[in-house]
């Protein structure tokens, strides 16, 4: 494969990044169709349920496609879901050279459908910017090879650490543009999980509400997961309106009078159980909004795949609450991270790293 291959893949992953917020359960992908050296159709998972990247482009082409190569970020697909198989439609378009960023982990494919595309005498190369086509999907694949989702948890803290004053005064520890980007977290994720201390501390509704996200995410609206054992939070709390779906993880027994969008069920008796749950009901993407006592549980059964930390330039002082709970005692506990990107984001700065595992 030559630099003009690169140049077309990298042309399909930008195409299935507009996806970003719109496609879960199902993968983000793009799809380019080149023809003397022409780019002559372009197309990327919209939304799920949707037209898939593949058919999007060969519409776009019609009788040109016949002749013409696929630069496709994602395996095309072999098997019906909600739509039929894409590899079929290639075969059928007269595609005669397939060039694919990754294979698809989903088993129901799991190179079936390059296999498909070879026997009907079409040329496949590939994968071909492998490492960029995983990184538009960590969800996905994580969720079709283990049957967890991908876990980010975003934490707010000034430089020395803090996360809100003893009295639990936390608004705001960041700035407006800070609090912009949690939206973008939010509206990428299936599930929002928080727990009863944070929504009680600030009424919290773990919502979208930046209208730009709002609009590209369609009809999906991410589901909010509340662990709220005892019951803690009322009735007429702001997270019980009817603006999203809500799965409400208690022991209490069922209260009356809740919006249809409310689900009641049974508090998990650990994390790994709720993960498991929330995969089966086709969460990618999870995003962890809490304190410091809950985002430590999740660092500590080691369920953490990516942390996103918001440092506000300022200091909130030594009776300030940490950014997590984790009582460890000696530096041998001590939980090492590799960071893989800083930015400024306004006045304050984001830190993204990984867990070591």
């Amino acid at each position: 494969m030559n630099a003009a291959d690169q140049a077309h893949m990298a042309y399909a992953l930008q195409l299935a990044a507009r996806g970003q917020f719109s496609t879960q359960p199902n993968p983000r992908v793009g799809c380019v169709l080149v023809k003397n050296n022409s780019v002559i159709a372009e197309g990327w998972h919209a939304v799920a349920g949707g037209a898939h990247a593949e058919i999007h482009a060969l519409q776009q082409a019609g009788i040109h496609a016949n002749g013409a190569t696929a630069y496709v970020t994602l395996e095309p697909c072999s098997h019906h879901g909600k739509t039929g198989p894409c590899c079929d439609t290639l075969i059928q378009a007269g595609i005669t050279r397939v060039v694919y960023g990754m294979q698809d982990p989903n088993p129901l494919v799991g190179g079936n459908g390059l296999q498909k595309l070879r026997d009907a005498g079409i040329t496949v190369d590939g994968p071909l910017l492998e490492k960029q086509a995983q990184e538009l999907n960590p969800g996905f694949i994580k969720r079709m090879q283990s049957s967890l989702p991908f876990v980010r948890v975003k934490m707010a803290m000034s430089l020395d650490g803090r996360t809100a004053m003893a009295s639990g005064e936390s608004q705001w520890i960041t700035g407006e543009y800070a609090r912009r980007d949690v939206q973008k977290l939010r509206a990428q994720s299936c599930a929002i999980i928080s727990a009863a201390g944070t929504v009680l501390a600030d009424d919290a509704q773990l919502t979208v509400r930046e209208p730009d996200l709002f609009q590209l995410l369609g009809q999906r609206r991410p589901l909010r997961v509340l662990l709220d054992k005892h019951a803690k939070i009322p009735t007429d709390a702001k997270i019980f309106d009817n603006t999203a779906p809500t799965l409400w993880c208690t022991e209490q027994p069922a209260v009356n009078n809740l919006p249809a969008n409310i689900e009641r069920w049974q508090s998990p008796s650990d994390l790994h159980a709720l993960l498991k749950e929330l995969a089966r009901r086709g969460c990618n993407e999870v995003l962890i909004e809490a304190g410091s006592t809950l985002a430590g549980l999740f660092l500590q059964e080691k369920l953490v795949d990516e942390l996103i930390i918001y440092i506000a330039p300022k200091l909130m002082g030594s009776t300030a609450k940490p950014l997590f709970n984790l009582p460890f005692e000696s530096m041998s506990e001590a939980q090492n991270l590799t960071i893989v990107d800083v930015r400024a984001v306004g006045n304050d700065w984001r830190f993204t790293a990984i867990p070591a595992r």
